[in-house]
């Protein structure tokens, strides 16, 4: 593509300029270190999410009930491996949860005792959804009129949270849980995942190793689930490595960015808007899709009233202008919300991708020796909003799965894609495979054949409806930045301020986990610089105002949302330890 000699706003693709990584050769590990030097689990999960833990909870219950094959497993029959400071560190969702799964998973639990936990936060009774007509007005949209809104009856979570329970649960249960450690590669020999290896510590910009340098180990099981959530570079690998998306329909994704509000006033509803044709633009050029929410939040152990507020954007996009963490601060502006916020105080923010490919874009979930569960496998799905109890089910389903297989002797894990397809996630995802793909055409067409392809649970439009990748979409630099109201710092704020209460811990000196091509054309710079939610990508104010222009790379602002693989770069896993400690998004 002659993009790489610049443009005249060419509407040039990031898939043009690759980042410069090759996932398999870097995070594919060929082979074990000797016996003597690694660490030997039965079952090693990467990532102390909602999946990964989900899975350690219900594999640990079937295994207090069968000690010979505890005892099969090892000293260490289950280990979490999660990068963050604790389980949960970097989390995120809106998040209203359908509650079945997390009633299966610990049933002796009532939802009054989720709430004394901390992790829930009330029964939604009432709910609205709203069109933005413009910066003043709104229209009220039936309830019947989008099924897909309909909450009654759900709760109302925080995936940080939860995370953290469930890592108690865990500990007590007799997992092993390593936090502040990276899982940089996946080991694989003979065609088969062994295990991972985790990071090394203490390295300088330059990967150079410091005074407190400690070298990565490789950690050998009989069974990886891959429970990275959303953008896990060992997932991408694994994809790759054993051609898990054969067949099927390219992942795209979402940006979503949130914050937490103390109010005077509790809200008393959940509340979801359409964004077109405000703040977001209704002309198919931009390209844009998204929505709003905000979810009420009674915290049961200090009586306070807390509201939940969100923008999620597709990154399928065209304007290089358009900018989540932006528009959620152009939509604090508009009556509805100033009503809800008023007088309140912002007492929390983060940001997080999510995938939102749905039912055809899911890789096959399985390979010799490992599985995929939760994000990593794109069981979300964005008509309805929900990916929670998914999730849950899923590291369900496959802590259920290798214990059957291990149990006999097998290292195939097949099982689990059916027990998958069979389940609610399968059923669920099903009915809205249709949905979004036609909003990737523009705005009006995609409300034309999403309510239809809705009501019909996915037959209208019949077939296979196809996606092509958020990075192959061309970029201008248009006009949606026009919108965005000026920081004042009590109401509206900037990114870096934003990331400062994420509680990032990122060395100054740590290396850089990110890779992007940094001498690019301005369109897809300035794509960078307004996607980030964090600040991480600046272009020098010397740098033409056409052509191409030199990227600087801010990575320890990275709060590890993952935008930046959608557009043309890559994240990778940082340092163990680095980068955002969420405690109630």
């Amino acid at each position: 593509m002659s993009g790489h000699n610049g443009s005249h706003n060419g509407k040039v693709a990031p898939a043009a300029f690759p980042p410069p990584v090759d996932s398999q050769k870097e995070f594919v590990k060929r082979g074990l270190d000797g016996e003597d030097e690694l660490i030997e689990v039965g079952v090693a999960i990467v990532g102390g999410g909602t999946a990964g833990l989900a899975c350690a909870n219900r594999l640990l219950q079937l295994l207090a009930d069968d000690p010979e094959m505890m005892e099969r497993l090892g000293e260490v029959p289950v280990a979490v491996i999660e990068k963050a400071k604790t389980c949960g560190g970097h989390n995120l969702s809106g998040a209203v949860m359908r509650p079945g799964p997390l009633e299966e998973l610990f049933p002796e639990m009532t939802r009054e005792q989720w709430r004394e936990e901390g992790f829930a936060f009330g029964e939604v009774k009432k709910e609205s959804v709203y069109m933005l007509t413009g910066p003043k007005s709104k229209l009220p949209v039936p309830i019947p009129a989008v099924p897909n809104f309909k909450n009654h009856g759900n709760e109302v979570i925080s995936v940080s949270a939860l995370a953290r329970y469930q890592q108690r649960q865990a500990e007590e249960a007799g997992a092993y849980i390593l936090t502040e450690t990276s899982a940089t590669q996946l080991i694989v020999q003979d065609g088969k995942v062994l295990g991972v290896r985790s990071g090394d510590k203490g390295r300088g910009k330059d990967s150079e190793p410091l005074g407190n340098f400690e070298p990565g180990t490789d950690i050998k099981a009989k069974a990886t689930v891959l429970a990275e959530g959303c953008w896990g570079h060992l997932t991408g690998a694994a994809i790759k490595e054993f051609d898990l998306a054969k067949g099927r329909e390219p992942q795209v994704w979402e940006l979503g960015v949130k914050e937490v509000w103390k109010v005077s006033k509790p809200l008393d509803r959940v509340i979801h808007t359409f964004v077109q044709p405000w703040p977001l633009k209704v002309a198919a050029k931009y390209g844009q899709l998204g929505g709003t929410w905000m979810y009420p939040m009674k915290d049961e152990k200090t009586g306070e009233d807390l509201v939940s507020i969100g923008f999620v954007v597709d990154l399928n996009y065209r304007d290089a202008t358009t900018s989540a963490h932006d528009l959620l601060q152009t939509f604090k502006t508009h009556p509805l919300v100033k009503g809800i916020l008023a007088g309140g105080e912002r007492v929390a923010w983060g940001a997080k991708a999510l995938p939102g490919g749905g039912y055809w874009s899911m890789p096959k979930l399985s390979m010799p020796g490992a599985v995929l569960v939760g994000d990593a496998g794109g069981m979300v799905d964005t008509a309805a909003l929900k990916g929670v109890h998914h999730c849950i089910k899923s590291g369900m389903l496959a802590a259920e799965t290798i214990y059957a297989s291990l149990k006999r002797g097998e290292s195939s894990f097949e099982a689990y894609e059916e027990a998958v397809e069979q389940s609610s996630i399968g059923t669920e995802l099903y009915k809205v495979r249709n949905t979004r793909q036609a909003f990737q055409k523009g705005f009006l067409l995609g409300s034309l054949l999403a309510g239809p392809s809705i009501m019909s649970k996915g037959k209208v439009p019949p077939g296979r409806q196809e996606w092509h990748r958020d990075d192959a979409e061309p970029m201008f630099i248009g006009d949606t930045k026009e919108r965005y109201p000026k920081p004042d710092g009590k109401y509206t704020f900037d990114k870096l301020s934003s990331v400062f209460i994420t509680g990032n811990a990122t060395r100054d000196d740590a290396p850089n986990h990110i890779r992007i091509q940094k001498h690019v054309p301005r369109e897809i710079a300035e794509t960078w610089k307004w996607m980030c939610p964090a600040g991480v990508y600046e272009i020098p104010e010397d740098a033409p105002a056409e052509g191409p222009v030199d990227v600087i790379v801010n990575y320890t602002n990275c709060v590890q949302c993952g935008a930046i693989t959608a557009k043309g770069g890559r994240l990778t896993v940082p340092e163990g330890g680095d980068g955002p400690l969420y405690q109630i998004l």
